[in-house]
């Protein structure tokens, strides 16, 4: 199949499929003689892969090291546990995070009058 068919089947648009052979994420295709990239199933099925692990938020590196892990019938469940596990440390430090600068608006918000005057403690605290 051609890219914009790799694409559809995979839920990986064709300008990110170029983008993760550009960086080697994912290995070239075949090509035509007229230059046009050719994917085959099992192609389309490590697309599907990175997107998966791309939909939970894991990075182009924690990508790679999974899509590795999952080509290598050889490695330790453990491994990929771990892979996992960290993964999982760094999204409950990224809500905690986040849940904290929520917190801080809201209390900046519930401080402004919210009216006609030009004071504003949101203002006020970004100026720091």
């Amino acid at each position: 199949m051609n890219i914009g068919q790799a694409a559809a089947a995979s839920g990986v648009s064709a300008k990110m499929i170029r983008y993760y052979e550009s960086i080697g994420l994912i290995a070239a295709p075949a090509r035509t003689e007229a230059g046009y990239r050719v994917y085959a199933s099992d192609e389309v099925h490590t697309l599907r892969f990175v997107r998966r692990t791309r939909m939970l938020g894991f990075s182009i590196e924690e990508a790679r090291e999974l899509l590795a892990l999952w080509r290598d019938r050889g490695r330790a469940s453990a491994d990929v546990k771990r892979v996992a596990l960290q993964h999982v440390r760094d999204l409950e430090a990224k809500i905690a995070e986040l849940q904290a600068m929520a917190g801080t608006l809201r209390h900046l918000a519930k401080t402004c009058h919210g009216d006609d005057r030009p004071d504003c403690p949101i203002l006020e605290d970004l100026a720091g």
